[in-house]
């Protein structure tokens, strides 16, 4: 499945501007670029986009904040440098501090598959591996303005937005009433997500770190 997010912090109803005139902040959004399709297949493949890499030997040092792909300041206007730095260096890394110090002694597991009982696992796996699964996501995502600006839809997907929501700018006007303030209670996140048939799309929130 794909799934397209942002966090209902300050920049979420702008940066859902920038998400959506950009196949790079889609999972399945390449088109006729080989060279994005195949790099994305890789990350993906190998589980980075989720949890970055697992460090041989020490499950305690088992998921890293992975390097963004681009530098902080490259999202602005729509993310300014402090944010991007303060999300990535500090929230990130604490939980990913977090998660590590929980499964310390425990049997290594790709951060989706630990994700895949995280409510019922205990909080350090939902609210740290969460965080981390999360933002680990949210940063392979998105794109700089200037690279977003070329790129549009996949075929697949361009038909599945008309199908879901009527249009593009309806899908954008439904993903910023879910990402406006109070629409989740505390903080959250936003997610256009597809459903178990893949022939239509929804958009809901998760409050905190969980995710669909």
């Amino acid at each position: 499945s794909f799934i397209f997010k942002v966090t209902t912090m300050k920049f979420a109803a702008t940066l859902s501007t920038l998400f959506l005139a950009s196949a790079s902040a889609w999972s399945m959004s390449s088109t006729d670029n080989p060279s994005t399709k195949n790099a994305r297949r890789n990350i993906l493949s190998k589980g980075i986009a989720f949890a970055a890499t697992a460090a041989a030997g020490s499950a305690a040092n088992a998921y890293v904040v992975p390097d963004l792909p681009y530098p902080f300041e490259a999202l602005e206007p729509y993310i300014d440098t402090p944010t991007m730095k303060i999300h990535h260096d500090k929230h990130h890394a604490t939980y990913v501090a977090n998660i590590n110090k929980a499964r310390e002694g425990k049997e290594e597991v790709p951060i989706l598959d630990l994700m895949a009982d995280a409510l019922d696992a205990g909080t350090a796996v939902r609210n740290s591996g969460g965080g981390h699964y999360n933002h680990a996501f949210f940063w392979s995502e998105m794109a700089p303005h200037d690279k977003a600006k070329n790129t549009k839809p996949s075929k697949q997907l361009a038909e599945l937005i008309k199908k879901s929501f009527g249009s593009e700018e309806e899908m954008k006007k439904q993903f910023e009433a879910k990402a406006a303030p109070g629409a989740t209670f505390g903080s959250g996140w936003v997610w256009v997500v597809v459903n178990q048939k893949g022939d239509g799309l929804s958009i809901v929130n998760t409050a905190n770190q969980d995710n669909p």
